[in-house]
């Protein structure tokens, strides 16, 4: 199949999902900030007027996607963090939706309201006509949608306010206070930080090409460049503001279209400007990988050690395979968090 007709497919198919009636969701419970914890006073819910973004009282910032297709993943990430934040009412999160559909957000907005009330957070169109020229078919369709490169733009696109930011994917859940994630280290000038896999295969994530070319592979020069996952991030948006990343992640891309030199969709781009120069969190924070290979989609278990995030990155996503019927042992853990299935007992475990 032509690449011209894989994006007439993937525009075909997201156009099907956008107009497709959004699920209902049940409305979660109501957490509460600790005395214990010292949290600063709870912010005011969202209301289209003042969100609290800018507000001193932001414990923590969380930013999201926000889309028709992941939608019941991001409810139970949210439903997550809040779970077992020490100062849930002082979360705030910042929701990037597709700008190409008001309507589309507007009910994307209503559903994130109805389900939690009380929670401060705002939703920012992202164009994704900034991405669209400068994406090249990868290994999987759902990794070419224009929202997976939001967290690009972050820096951009969030107030000036907001100086550090956690970056989550919608197909995480927290068993962790998110505080403890937002407040990681980032020495000297990192603008980045993420859990590193230094065992992983790293000239995996770039063609041959890539590596035969001098004047490219020398970009990894002088750094011990590792592998590192996108969808579990802490950002300091100032320092890459000064840095002007957004603007290097853009030449990759566009290299990209002209000489193909990675296969996988967003993550070579952060890799290549990124990779050797993070700071680095502990593993406990990605536990990625749940969602199998990007092919076939396999069952996987933990890695060895402690958790407090579970990451279904890759093909098979827990929402689609409990629905199926054909669930992995550890899709029982994020069934405890999704809104839409009344039957999971989630108040009584919660």
């Amino acid at each position: 199949m032509s690449r011209l007709l894989v994006l007439l497919f993937l525009c075909a198919a997201g156009a099907a999902a956008a107009a497709a009636p959004l699920p209902r969701f049940r409305e979660a419970p109501h957490f509460t900030n600790s005395a214990s914890a010292r949290c600063p006073a709870p912010l005011p819910p969202a209301s289209g007027k003042d969100d609290g973004a800018c507000s001193p009282r932001a414990a923590v910032h969380v930013a999201m996607t926000l889309d028709a297709s992941y939608l019941r993943g991001t409810m139970a990430a949210v439903l997550s963090v809040l779970r077992h934040a020490s100062c849930p009412e002082s979360v705030h999160f910042h929701f990037l939706t597709a700008a190409g559909s008001p309507s589309r957000t507007a009910e994307l907005v209503a559903a994130v309201r109805a389900s939690f009330p009380s929670l401060a957070f705002r939703a920012y169109p992202f164009d994704e006509s900034r991405v669209a020229g400068r994406i090249s078919a990868s290994v999987r369709g759902a990794l070419d949608r224009p929202l997976n490169y939001a967290r690009s733009y972050l820096a951009t696109t969030l107030p000036p306010c907001v100086r550090r930011v956690v970056y989550l994917d919608s197909d995480v859940v927290l068993t962790d206070d998110v505080a403890a994630l937002a407040a990681t280290p980032l020495p000297g000038n990192a603008a980045v930080a993420a859990p590193e896999y230094c065992g992983a295969n790293f000239t995996a994530y770039f063609t041959p090409g890539f590596w035969a070319s001098p004047a490219l592979s020398r970009t990894f020069r002088g750094r011990r460049a590792c592998y590192f996952n996108t969808g579990v991030m802490v950002l300091d948006l100032p320092r890459w503001r000064a840095a002007g990343y957004t603007a290097q992640i853009e030449g990759w891309m566009e290299l990209q279209r002209r000489v193909r030199i990675y296969e996988l969709g967003s993550l070579p781009p952060f890799l290549l400007v990124f990779a050797g120069r993070i700071a680095a969190v502990d593993h406990r924070w990605n536990q990625h990988g749940l969602g199998g290979d990007n092919y076939r989609g396999l069952c996987r278990g933990l890695h060895a050690g402690p958790v407090s995030l579970l990451h279904w990155s890759g093909k098979g996503k827990p929402w689609d395979r409990l629905d199926a019927g054909r669930p992995c042992p550890l899709d029982a853990v994020w069934a405890k968090y999704d809104l839409l299935r009344p039957d999971t007992g989630i108040d009584a475990v919660l």
